[in-house]
């Protein structure tokens, strides 16, 4: 029997092998290994510290997302071999395999900022990109008297790289609602020019974070915090105090990935941006996070790369040519606070434009636009994930970006 062997049971490897054991033949083994058999939620972990979510909502057995005819490995993957074509796991094992798909995703690494683990560490400076960084962060909005707040990315890029923007704007909306938001100070630190990554987007989001007195400091490259003077310092020199900071720490690829030799400085794997083949290494497929494409690191990315991964795995199996279809189509909502959200839709040539979305000139959703649609559909999506994007059911949106419904100036 051949085997298809799947690094990582997050987002884009349970979609991908769920899919897979739809459309190939009995002839293939579909294997997904993960350390452990703890399925993480991650898009509710925004919504933790406002107490909008539940730590066992974001939990679920990862046996249960998979296909029963997929075979789970629960082992640490010590490294990849791909001129043997085989995985090693800890303590020796080897799993050979016939086509290899990496979905390893990300991790962040806060110890790699200096002081960031320090003094203050789940104290006075928290993330929420884990569970406990979350839950922590929970406990110290609620006993928050007021200050300076400051929301600091490290550098890019990250998952989801919008929610830094969402927590700022749900802070906002958080202090309001405790009639508390003229004791508060709330600054966003970024290692990017302005608000987002695109120019029409960041002017949009920029001045929506300016009319809540949200202030923007850009061009901030972190160098190190110092817990003890709760201060955090760029390589320039400049300094931004606070009395709670609230890190997006530096991401990286998984630990295998390095120690394999496969990926660059930060763990990334060299990826076709097109076809989501490994650049460097046959019959080696790449998807989700632990990419190194120009896309964002986000669930809806992994979806429409699926789509297209999907048929290149048929058609690598039947020695046929590569299909270059992945477009680096993004879409992803916003949660923006006091009941609304936006949405922005893009991909690697097209940046978010305003319109409506999917249907033209109708919506229901609104592009670079608040609306309480927009954030019933933020909502409407963790049953979506549970229940369908896992599972790898069809849904009605196409991996390739389209024009319609936006308004280009």
């Amino acid at each position: 029997m051949q085997r298809i062997l799947i690094l990582g049971a997050g987002t884009a490897g349970t979609m991908m092998a769920n899919r897979l054991v739809r459309v190939l033949s009995p002839a293939w083994r579909v294997t997904v290994v993960d350390r452990d058999d703890e399925h993480l939620y991650q898009p509710g972990l925004l919504f933790v510290p406002f107490g909008m979510y539940r730590d066992d909502e974001l939990v679920r057995p990862r046996h249960r997302t998979l296909d029963p005819r997929v075979e789970l490995r629960l082992a640490p993957i010590d490294r990849i071999a791909p001129d043997a074509r085989e995985v090693r796991l800890v303590g020796g094992e080897a799993i050979p395999y016939d086509f290899l798909i990496i979905a390893t995703g990300s991790r962040i690494v806060p110890e790699a900022t200096p002081g960031l683990t320090g003094a203050g560490w789940q104290q006075s400076a928290f993330d929420f990109y884990t569970l406990e960084g979350a839950d922590g962060l929970r406990g110290a909005l609620e006993r928050f008297p007021g200050g300076r707040v400051v929301v600091n990315v490290v550098e890019m890029p990250i998952k989801c790289p919008v929610a830094p923007l969402e927590f700022l704007f749900l802070a906002e909306a958080f202090f309001t609602q405790r009639g508390m938001r003229d004791k508060v100070e709330i600054t966003y630190a970024t290692p990017l020019e302005g608000a987002f990554t695109k120019p029409v987007a960041s002017a949009h989001l920029g001045g929506m974070l300016a009319r809540r007195g949200i202030g923007v400091v850009g061009d901030f490259a972190t160098a190190e915090v110092d817990g003890t003077r709760k201060v955090l310092k760029a390589y320039d020199g400049r300094e931004e105090p606070y009395d709670l900071l609230v890190t997006i720490p530096a991401h990286a690829g998984a630990a295998a990935i390095a120690a394999s030799g496969m990926g660059d400085g930060s763990g990334w794997v060299p990826t076709d941006k097109y076809t989501l083949a490994a650049r460097n290494h046959d019959r080696v497929f790449v998807l989700g996070d632990a990419t190194d494409l120009p896309s964002s690191k986000a669930g809806a990315v992994a979806h429409f790369q699926a789509d297209v991964l999907i048929e290149n795995v048929v058609r690598a199996i039947g020695g046929r040519p590569l299909a270059p279809d992945f477009d680096g189509h993004a879409n992803c909502f916003i949660e923006t606070g006091h009941g609304k959200a936006m949405l922005i839709d893009f991909n690697y040539v097209t940046e978010p434009l305003p319109g409506k979305f999917p249907l033209p000139g109708i919506g229901p959703f609104t592009l670079l636009g608040e609306s309480e649609v927009n954030h019933w559909g933020k909502l409407a999506f963790k049953w979506i994930y549970w229940n369908l994007l896992l599972a790898g059911r069809e849904l009605p949106l196409e991996h390739r970006m389209t024009m319609a419904g936006k308004q280009v100036a």
